[in-house]
């Protein structure tokens, strides 16, 4: 890496993410594929307050009717901004429309009702990848076209209530695949299932800008456009720690995003990329693909970027850089299991910095047996079918920090190994160092590790190419464990230390030969 590219692309730090450091606007993309650059939706030059509607602050009596009036008149009347002034505000679910800025004022807040009743009746939605009609989002917009949230407001959850009670069973297991989606009704009414709402969801929407505004305590994911094309989401804070599965912004199945200058505090994954789950995303098949992320700021979570483990539609062209990950489980997790189905590709994560409580960099395509039972046992191997899901065409650059589990781990799957994994001018310190399973075609060059435990694990690695690559251990030692048939062609180059003064142990069907040092 020259300096003059060090100089012209520094290591982000607290000044260059989150809200406090956005730009006034959107600069332009330059991402390493085609895509349409969103743009900013414009609104005429028309708004109501919605106290001039009779609204009154105060959390007893809701407001739901007065807002939704106003912004079905501003939508009606050509376009517009509803604003929200100052005050405390009792709401439930609230749907924009066409042509129609929600705009929080400096000092609003909106708080959301706990009551299902409040979100009824069910709307077309999609819940952890799976088509239904539920409750949808406190803030909900489905079909509309030039939609805003903005304001520096505060949007607040509810505290308690049925709307924010995690219901036990997973979408695939409560959702039969086979019913037809108008069937597929969730209200929780006459002993009917439900789940819980996201916070704003925006479903087949064009032209979306969530900006400036603050959320806290949502009942579930919070930030989810899904089949949505030209979204921005910029300089917004989410604040979701308590929450199970608070999910701070995820981007599923829609095209032509930007998510940039954000803050995410959570106890899940921070920012992440969906596209369907299982049979029933095979069935929409609808990709998840042309994003960026920059400038982004994770302070504690799950993942700081994840990919999955919803796959099925496909995950693809996705640009992530700029961003610092702080107290994240991993800074980067690429999930998915074997009846997911889809993959993932075309993925590129540069300039990144972080602290991590497990691995820094973090592939598991099998899961745990609690979700998909035994198919998350490695062996057997088992057939290819559409539920096979990948990962491929990986390149994460300038990774800078430190984790407590391994600088790079990789679980992939034996009949559909992790492939084309590319890691470049990487600085890592690390407990464990790399640990590469079930995977093709692996290039980790120009970059260094610093770790406790000294030993790099493979087994079934075929084609890991180690180029420039400095390993500095506890004792100095470094340990090369190679087990597998299918582990060949693994070389060493201009490394430190060279192959010649590691110990190298194999088995399992891997020789010595299978590891060479290339001059």
């Amino acid at each position: 890496m020259s300096q003059a590219y060090a100089a012209e692309f520094p290591m982000p730090t607290l000044d260059t993410v989150g809200p406090q450091a956005m730009l006034a606007e959107v600069a332009t993309l330059d991402p390493p594929f085609e895509m349409t650059q969103p743009a900013r939706p414009s609104f005429p030059n028309h708004s109501v307050d919605i106290r001039h509607e009779g609204a009154h602050p105060g959390l007893n009596e809701p407001v739901t009717k007065i807002i939704q009036k106003c912004i079905d008149q501003v939508s009606q009347a050509g376009g517009g901004t509803v604003v929200v002034p100052t005050g405390r505000w009792l709401t439930g679910r609230i749907q924009l429309k066409s042509g129609v800025e929600l705009h929080l004022a400096e000092g609003a807040e909106l708080h959301f009702s706990g009551r299902i009743e409040d979100y009824l009746p069910v709307v077309f939605s999609r819940y952890e990848g799976v088509e239904i009609m539920g409750l949808g989002g406190l803030i909900y917009a489905h079909q509309e076209k030039n939609i805003a949230v903005t304001g520096i407001g505060i949007l607040v959850g509810p505290k308690t209530g049925p709307v924010r009670e995690a219901r036990p069973g997973l979408s695939d297991k409560v959702v039969d695949p086979h019913l037809r989606v108008a069937e597929r009704i969730l209200d929780g009414r006459e002993g009917r299932h439900y789940f819980r709402p996201y916070f704003i969801n925006l479903i087949e929407c064009q032209d979306v800008l969530i900006e400036g505004v603050t959320l806290r305590n949502g009942p579930m994911w919070n930030i989810v456009p899904i089949y949505c094309e030209r979204v921005i989401v910029r300089g917004v804070t989410i604040d979701s720690r308590s929450v199970v599965n608070g999910d701070g912004v995820n981007i599923e199945s829609s095209r032509d995003v930007l998510v940039e200058y954000c803050r995410v505090t959570t106890g899940d994954d921070c920012f992440a990329l969906k596209s369907g789950r299982n049979l029933d995303g095979l069935r929409t098949g609808r990709a998840v693909e042309n994003v960026v992320f920059r400038h982004n700021h994770a302070l504690g979570g799950f993942g700081g970027i994840t990919c999955g483990s919803e796959t099925a539609g496909g995950i693809r062209n996705i640009h992530v850089h700029d961003c610092l990950f702080e107290n994240v489980r991993h800074a980067v997790y690429f999930k998915t299991r074997r009846p997911r189905g889809g993959g993932g590709e075309n993925f590129l994560a540069e300039r990144i910095a972080f602290s991590a409580y497990n691995h820094a960099i973090f592939f598991d395509m099998l899961g745990a047996t609690m979700y998909v039972g035994e198919l998350a046992n490695r062996l057997p191997i088992r057939p290819i079918t559409d539920l096979t899901p990948y990962y491929r065409n990986i390149t994460l650059r300038r990774f800078q920090g430190e984790c407590k589990g391994d600088a790079l781990k990789v679980k992939g799957i034996p009949e559909s190994p992790a492939s084309d994994i590319t890691l470049d001018q990487c600085d890592i310190r690390s407990n464990g160092l790399i640990h590469l399973a079930d995977v093709e075609d692996v290039e980790i060059q120009d970059s260094q590790f610093h770790a406790a435990e000294p030993e790099i694990l493979l087994l079934d690695a075929n084609g890991v190419h180690f180029k420039r690559v400095n390993f500095e251990t506890a004792r100095s030692r470094l340990v090369v464990t190679a087990s597998g048939n299918k582990t060949k062609s693994v070389t060493f180059e201009q490394c430190d230390p060279q192959l010649d003064r590691m110990e190298i142990q194999t088995s399992d069907g891997t020789e010595g030969d299978d590891l060479q040092e290339l001059r």
